[in-house]
């Protein structure tokens, strides 16, 4: 089926939820996606696509600790939106598709924008401020495994098993080692820290939205979903911050322009393109390569400092991410 075939309907399937990723496919856009005509053996543009996809998410953190030079947390937020939005929607209408003008849509674009964008953006981006891009990029890592303890609650079909309770075991195991110098150092980190959990479990609680609330065109989803977030916050911000009156340095104002265009928008077109021609399970790839992206170019172009405690943290991550997808035999 082609993609513009999906339409902008309600869809009420029944089926089990599907999470992959930092960008939530689940449930019923699982099921859309499902139904796309897409390739058993990936292909070299499809390869090309996943890397510049974990590129541009795992150094999404790089640039917001960059940003956070000159631009405060919620300056951050509502330029990533409002970036993202006026591109997505240019975007959806040269593919001839629309907005619904439905209240019940709108309604729908609001929780998941929320959830999905303006709480994360903002815990994120306020928790980076004592906590370097590596350590977050870490972090969020937990997020495939917090969802998958709330999919156990609300979603069908997703109960957990012996793997993925061990798998979520070794996970907040990573995320104990990475949070413990928090604890014992004169200097504590830990809230900032807990910040960052709780931005994984927003996206984990926006995957559960997506599985139980009437679902949409994925992009137009994305297109509304920053629309209404840029309604929302971009006026908090222009009279919290007075923009106008700030000076910021062309560092920081090319890294938040950045965050709007590549991680935030193209990001997201490059998912579906993804998606749609290799399936979400090539797509689930990125969970193990993120963090690793993440934690290096930390180190790499930011000074960041390696340590070895951080390194066993992503590997036991990882391999809880892993062992969760270990399927039960019957």
């Amino acid at each position: 089926m082609a993609l513009k075939k999906a339409g902008i309907k309600n869809i009420k399937q029944v089926g089990a939820c599907r999470v992959h990723s930092l960008f939530n496919i689940c449930g019923k856009n699982a099921n859309w996606i499902n139904h796309m005509a897409h390739n058993d053996t990936p292909t070299l543009k499809n390869w090309l696509s996943l890397l510049l996809l974990i590129l541009l998410w795992g150094t999404s953190f790089m640039f917001t600790a960059v940003s956070l030079e000159s631009f405060s947390p919620l300056a951050i937020v509502s330029l990533r939106v409002l970036i993202a939005a006026i591109i997505l929607t240019l975007f959806m209408y040269a593919k001839g598709w629309r907005l619904p003008v439905e209240p019940l849509a709108w309604g729908v674009f609001l929780l998941l924008g929320l959830a999905g964008n303006l709480l994360p953006f903002f815990l994120i981006s306020t928790g980076q401020k004592d906590i370097s891009s590596g350590i977050t990029g870490l972090l969020m890592a937990f997020m495939p495994l917090a969802t998958m303890i709330l999919a156990h609650y609300f979603v069908s079909g997703e109960s957990l098993n012996r793997f993925k309770i061990f798998g979520f075991l070794l996970g907040i195991t990573g995320v104990a080692i990475v949070l413990w110098p928090s604890l014992v150092g004169a200097h504590s980190n830990l809230l900032s820290g807990l910040l960052i959990l709780l931005a994984t479990f927003s996206y984990a609680i926006n995957a559960i939205l997506v599985r139980r609330l009437p679902s949409y065109n994925p992009v137009v989803t994305a297109a509304g979903m920053t629309i209404v977030s840029s309604i929302a916050v971009v006026p908090l911000w222009l009279w919290q911050d007075l923009p106008w009156q700030q000076s910021y340095s062309l560092k920081a104002t090319l890294s938040m322009l950045w965050l709007g265009v590549g991680p935030t928008a193209y990001g997201t077109i490059i998912l579906f393109s993804v998606i749609a021609t290799a399936g979400p399970t090539f797509l689930s790839y990125i969970n193990y390569v993120i963090p690793v992206v993440a934690y290096f170019t930390g180190a790499l172009l930011l000074g960041e400092v390696i340590e070895w405690h951080s390194l066993a943290a992503m590997l036991l991550i990882i391999l809880g991410i892993a062992l969760t997808r270990k399927r039960v035999a019957d």
